[in-house]
């Protein structure tokens, strides 16, 4: 075991030539970041849900009353003992041939079976009252984070010369707000991964789960060889736009269309131009050229470059998809759904009527009523 924590911390690989631990180490004078102060992370992370399950309860909750949203969940399916055992045993999205057989069993016609499966995995979606829970939460908290990271930042030298962060590097002192800053957006994110398995599940829930992995190991990773100046720009920008995007969608669920579509299109703006024009441009051009001027590669300067290239894939995914809703909104007059969102196929407003034989009785075709599960009439969705 020795052996092995002595090669993971092999000082040639993570700090520049000439450079020891030692050099490092906290004295009267000066205060550097310490791979042990990691650890505050996690109990943070624990205090960072528990105040989210008191906010959401306690101030989220009346908010969403005050504002007339219901804690009703979509429709439920008729209780069916055959199709429940299909569903749960074989598959939730059953083939024309099974459906042809389905039919020919419990005598009813195919469109309303299509109709249950539908209903049947929109059951098992959360209500509006608690989307717009979750949603309050994040807002407040990307809001105070991005809020608290500004007011930082103007007061630090390498907001407006990003060369300050490599002068004199890695003999940066590490301030108290510096320090409070990074172990809040660290535990934040571990907090995130936790709670990502029982919040609202989403159609990029793989992405997402390779977003907080990455920013986790990033993060830490800059805090260990004390990139920490970069890093408080590369965090500070990418919240930047989060709060929008809440707002958004608080908006959406509390049926406030015109605003719904104003912050949305505000959050498009500011998401593209800082994540396909700041980044690269101003975060990557400093960590890329003015930090190999100044200080010259080594080992952990490449794998911390490789992991921004891959926030920066990320950033080209996640504006594919919003440039795709624009498209739309403007080709339909109105916004979509977010490419993202936890419907699979159609709105909760179900038709109910009761299954019958005669195909006539379903009203909509495969569960999209001509709009393929991302367009609803008149409203804008933008679940993440």
């Amino acid at each position: 075991m020795a052996g092995i924590l002595a090669w993971f911390w092999n000082e040639r690989f993570w700090l520049p030539h000439n450079v020891t631990w030692a050099d490092l180490k906290n004295t009267e004078e000066a205060t550097f970041p310490q791979a042990e102060d990691l650890y505050l992370a996690f109990p943070v992370a624990f205090c960072i849900f528990m105040v989210r399950f008191i906010f959401e309860r306690f101030v989220a909750k009346p908010c969403a009353i005050a504002l007339n949203i219901q804690a009703n969940g979509p429709q439920i399916a008729q209780p069916n003992a055959i199709l429940e055992k299909v569903f749960t045993a074989i598959t939730k999205h059953p083939d024309e041939k099974r459906l042809e057989g389905l039919s020919k069993q419990l005598d009813w016609d195919v469109r309303s079976i299509q109709r249950w499966f539908r209903q049947r995995c929109n059951q098992e979606k959360p209500s509006t009252l608690t989307r717009f829970c979750e949603s309050m939460w994040r807002f407040s908290f990307h809001l105070y984070v991005f809020i608290y990271g500004v007011r930082f930042l103007k007061k630090s030298p390498w907001l407006w010369n990003t060369r300050h962060c490599w002068y004199n590097y890695p003999y940066q002192p590490l301030t108290t707000d510096l320090h409070y800053y990074y172990i809040l957006e660290l535990s934040y994110y571990w907090s995130l991964m936790f709670s990502q398995f029982t919040d609202i599940k989403r159609k990029d829930f793989g992405i997402m789960i390779l977003h907080h992995i990455v920013a986790i190991f990033l993060i830490s990773f800059s805090y260990v060889n004390n990139m920490a100046r970069v890093g408080t720009l590369i965090l500070c920008l990418h919240d930047s736009s989060d709060a929008l995007l809440e707002a958004a969608k608080m908006a959406n669920y509390a049926k406030f269309q015109k605003s719904c579509d104003l912050l949305f299109v505000m959050f498009a703006m500011v998401f593209i131009t800082a994540r396909l024009g700041i980044f690269p441009f101003w975060v990557l051009n400093t960590t890329l050229f003015e930090s190999w001027e100044i200080v010259g590669p080594y080992p952990s300067w490449w794998v911390f470059n490789l992991l921004l290239l891959l926030v920066q894939g990320l950033n080209c995914f996640w504006s594919y998809l919003i440039i795709k809703m624009a498209c739309k909104a403007i080709s339909k007059g109105k916004v979509s759904k977010d490419d993202r969102s936890d419907i699979e196929s159609s709105s909760d407003e179900e038709d109910s009527e009761p299954p019958g034989k005669n195909p006539h009785t379903a009203t909509t075709t495969n569960g999209t009523s001509g709009t393929n599960g991302y367009l609803l009439t008149g409203s804008c969705s933008v679940d993440d």
